[in-house]
């Protein structure tokens, strides 16, 4: 399994692709929070390179009809994981990345201010890959490591912050799998 490091919030070692569409966190929010999310585009189409597009605002709307339907919107993610484990890293993790929309994690509202977003190449109902579960188990050791507000319990699903709203990472993300990964990656 890779183990990663991160220095000034950004992984090192890996790809970067700054996107613009961040900002900083209010300074009483500390990270306490990783939100993993799945996405694809178009979607259920994979490895096309889209994401980083959307990502920066440069994403084609007469590519695909579906890209119209989401030419308005401003989002990031901290880091994508694609279907082979690689891993791109597009706001600092110290930043507020808008990955979250609207969002609660128990008590607390605007879960972007307090989270940390990784995106999974992926479905709801499409199984992500080995790669992909050893990549993001060993970048949240790391977040684990560097966040000390940030537990096992404060890990969880797009779905979980957005009931109703979002259903990812989905049933085909294995949780159990993902969390031998991390406790293997933590030790």
């Amino acid at each position: 399994m890779t183990s990663f490091s991160i220095i000034d919030g950004w992984l090192t070692g890996i790809r970067r692709v700054a996107s613009p569409n961040h900002d900083l966190r209010p300074h009483d929010s500390p990270i306490d929070a990783l939100v993993i999310h799945g996405i694809t585009l178009p979607p259920g189409r994979f490895g096309l390179g889209q994401v980083d597009a959307l990502f920066t605002n440069a994403l084609d709307v007469r590519a695909h009809a579906f890209y119209e339907t989401i030419r308005s919107l401003r989002v990031s993610a901290h880091a994508l994981i694609e279907r082979t484990g690689a891993i791109t890293q597009y706001v600092a993790f110290d930043d507020r990345a808008w990955h979250a929309g609207v969002s609660r994690l128990g008590t607390r509202e605007a879960v972007n201010d307090f989270s940390i977003g990784i995106e999974l190449e992926g479905t709801d109902h499409c199984p992500y890959t080995p790669a992909q579960y050893r990549t993001l188990a060993g970048v949240s050791a790391a977040l684990l490591h560097s966040y000390r507000g940030l537990g096992r319990e404060r890990i969880v699903g797009h779905s979980d912050i957005a009931p109703g709203r979002k259903t990812d990472p989905g049933p085909a993300f294995d949780w159990a799998c993902f969390w031998r990964l991390l406790e293997r990656a933590c030790s």
